[in-house]
């Protein structure tokens, strides 16, 4: 008997791919480039404190399962943060997080309200857990506004806010977030993925928000896989009872607890990462239309078409965002080291003859 596999996919599933950047050796190989940079996924150019590198190659144990409290590293994280780390959970990334979370509030057909543009991945978890897309377009500067309320239902789960907001780089008005937290009873996910990098910050704890975090970005562990979260106390022991056995490495877990021995070494990465935005920001400004950041990227609208293909032929590897729900000819480029800014601009003044 042949089994025609597709017959035993999920009905109700909406199945697509998330496309990350091109790597370096990927665009090397097609232009036959000796030099490439790559400033597209938003890592951090000067990678993780040395002390966590050290941590990570020194365990040995690798025969041996992970405990799976993962305590050591859930009471430094609260200490790194204020939370109670009876509340911490930890996650193969900010989308283990996620993805553990929808598996255990998302029935088919719950609404999901995600304002736009955002980071793609709420879209394709969305559809694969077979919710429905609430799509809310953003306000001036790219801003959540007052229209999200109108799209909040009986039937809304899950509200999801990127904060600050990758691709667009803003952070959200503290007020409306709180309004939000107060007005519904829909479970807001913050995803402070970039909050290391932003000059605005507000403390929200209430019985309806999870705030995520992540050690891939400001602190340079980006090939690891951690994130993590702070749960409502209701939610803690279905959110344990529903995640992946084991989500971290114990190398991995390590490499976050030494990075967070070191947390000097971060904040001295984040410094020189926000003196280049705003240098790279008032660059950028003479050639286009760019968007203010509170985050380690760049967003802006390109005066051409196919900016990203021409960048790619000159050795700079930048997201193009044409593919983010709400976003046109849009360019998203992560702030690396100066150099590495300065090849940018340079590739950027060829394309566009300036």
């Amino acid at each position: 008997m042949r089994l025609c596999g597709e017959r035993l996919l999920r009905k109700c599933a909406e199945l697509s791919k998330y496309i990350p950047g091109k790597s370096i050796e990927e665009v090397k190989r097609k232009y036959g480039l000796e030099r490439v940079v790559k400033l597209a996924s938003n890592e951090n150019p000067y990678g993780p404190s040395p002390k966590a590198i050290e941590a990570f190659r020194s365990y040995s144990d690798l025969h041996i399962y992970p405990n799976p409290e993962y305590r050591e590293l859930r009471e430094k994280i609260s200490d790194y943060t204020g939370w109670d780390a009876d509340r911490v959970v930890v996650g193969a990334g900010i989308d283990g997080i996620l993805e553990t979370l929808f598996r255990i509030l998302i029935d088919e057909g719950d609404e999901v309200v995600i304002p736009i543009p955002t980071f793609p991945y709420y879209h394709i978890l969305t559809k694969l857990s077979c919710g429905k897309e609430v799509l809310v377009r953003r306000g001036e500067n790219y801003r959540i506004d007052e229209s999200i309320f109108d799209a909040i239902t009986q039937k809304t789960k899950i509200i999801l806010i990127c904060n600050p907001n990758n691709p667009t780089g803003n952070a959200e008005d503290a007020k409306l977030i709180e309004e939000l937290v107060n007005s519904t009873n829909a479970l807001i996910f913050l995803d402070e993925a970039y909050v290391e990098f932003s000059d605005v910050s507000f403390s929200v704890d209430a019985e309806n928000v999870v705030i995520a975090r992540t050690f891939s970005k400001a602190f340079g562990l980006a090939n690891l896989r951690i994130g993590y979260a702070l749960l409502p106390e209701w939610l803690v022991s279905p959110f344990r009872a529903a995640m992946t056995p084991f989500p971290l490495s114990t190398p991995a877990a390590k490499a976050a607890e030494a990075a967070l021995d070191d947390v000097e070494w971060m904040r001295s990465c984040v410094g020189r990462i926000k003196a280049e935005r705003e240098r790279l920001y008032k660059e950028l400004k003479k050639l286009v239309e760019v968007n203010l950041s509170q985050a380690n990227f760049l967003f802006f609208e390109s005066p051409v078409e196919n900016l990203a293909e021409e960048l790619l032929k000159r050795g700079v590897i930048v997201r193009d965002c044409s593919s983010f729900v709400g976003c046109g000819n849009h360019i998203r480029v992560t702030v690396g080291r100066p150099e590495e800014n300065d090849m940018f601009l340079e590739a950027l003044k060829e394309v566009l003859g300036c």
